[in-house]
């Protein structure tokens, strides 16, 4: 399909842009913050120098780590609520290992599903000796880049599940819905962020939070725009009085490029301009157009037309999956990338040379999440059933 073929062009740009001006990741990494993780200095206090040393014997396998390596590498993981009961069961880190879920719940005490699957991708690194870009974001950094993507409102639940980097790129759709998002719209732009993430491997400083010199940008600069950015872009085209509703709504550079529903009246929807003005509502398609570039303002107006094309609203939920009798039966012998409703794509090789699947670009869902079209309701879509 030419939709497909342009939205494939477009993607395909994004290796070749440029890091912005993001602030940097670790520039309040340690301050104090109260109720926060570095607040709780209790168990930091009282480590042993072997716990304390464990950084320094990565050549040695996890297997082999003492009980105090692991209790240590728990704590600066930001799992140091686990230590004392870790410290009565683990043997060394062999135990870890060999460990299932319902161990680390029954021995550990460790009752919130996504602190298992952190720890699950954490142990799975160990084994399998793979590194990956994302794990170098930890959870302090996601919640900068929760204010930056315009979802600050999530930050305390995203925090408190301690969501670092590696959790971003093995997201899903109902882990979401347990740190309480269930909006369609702010589903579709983490999306879109982790998209963005996976096209500039996870460097931590890729998106542009201040206007740069550019009179005209490319769509392929403006996919890299914080919430912040856009506001300032809607300052600039004289829409500053409606700037301040995005705060809170998601929106940014790369939901406006890259998901296909997202038009000018889905943005003037989320800057409340009432409908009867008509000329400002004008005015704002016009600067839409030119920000996001002919061909994107082509897709987004021929998608927009297509046959069964659904709106994007503010009001729209995202539906936990119903599992069928098969599925439950395997539940328990999943593995924490077996998951079949990924928010993004993992094989961020594919993503950043020719983006994901083409179809997937287009509906602005991940393949995994609708390899069918009654697969629409995980991103809140109305179904008869």
């Amino acid at each position: 399909m030419k939709n497909n073929r342009s939205f494939k062009r477009l993607w395909g740009k994004l290796r070749r842009t440029q890091s912005g001006g993001f602030q940097g990741a670790d520039s309040d990494a340690g301050q104090f913050r109260r109720g926060g993780l570095r607040a709780t200095a209790g168990p930091r206090l009282t480590r042993t120098p072997e716990s304390h040393d464990s950084e320094r014997d990565m050549n040695i396998p996890f297997s082999q780590w003492t009980k105090e390596q692991v209790c240590g590498w728990l704590e600066d993981y930001g799992l140091g609520q686990y230590v004392s009961l870790t410290r009565q069961w683990v043997e060394n880190g062999q135990t870890l290992l060999s460990a299932t879920p319902q161990d680390f719940e029954k021995e550990m005490g460790m009752k919130h599903p996504l602190h298992r699957k952190k720890l699950q991708l954490a142990l799975r690194a160990f084994t399998t000796k793979v590194i990956e870009k994302s794990s170098e974001l930890d959870h302090i950094w996601v919640t900068r880049w929760l204010d930056d993507i315009g979802l600050p409102q999530y930050k305390d639940q995203f925090h408190e599940a301690r969501v670092d980097g590696r959790m971003i790129q093995y997201l899903t759709v109902n882990d979401l819905l347990t740190l309480k998002v269930t909006s369609q719209l702010h589903h579709l732009s983490i999306k879109c962020a982790i998209h963005v993430l996976h096209a500039n491997k996870f460097n931590p400083n890729c998106l542009r939070r201040r206007p740069g010199e550019e009179k005209q940008p490319s769509p392929s600069e403006v996919v890299q725009w914080s919430n912040h950015r856009v506001m300032e872009w809607l300052r600039a085209v004289d829409l500053a009085e409606y700037a301040p509703n995005l705060r809170g709504s998601g929106v940014h550079g790369g939901l406006v490029i890259l998901e296909p529903r997202f038009s000018s009246e889905t943005l003037a929807l989320l800057l409340n301009i009432p409908p009867q003005k008509t000329l400002l509502r004008r005015h704002l398609a016009t600067a839409f157009s030119a920000l996001v570039g002919t061909q994107a303002t082509q897709e987004k107006r021929e998608y927009g037309n297509a046959t069964g094309h659904v709106p994007l609203t503010t009001t729209a939920k995202v539906k936990p999956k119903k599992l069928g009798f098969t599925q439950f039966s395997h539940l328990r012998k999943r593995k924490p990338d077996d998951a079949a409703d990924y928010i993004c794509p993992i094989d961020s090789g594919a993503l950043t040379v020719n983006g994901v699947s083409r179809s997937a670009v287009l509906r602005g869902l991940s393949p995994n999440l609708e390899r069918q079209t009654e697969r629409r309701e995980q991103v809140g879509t109305k179904t008869s059933g």
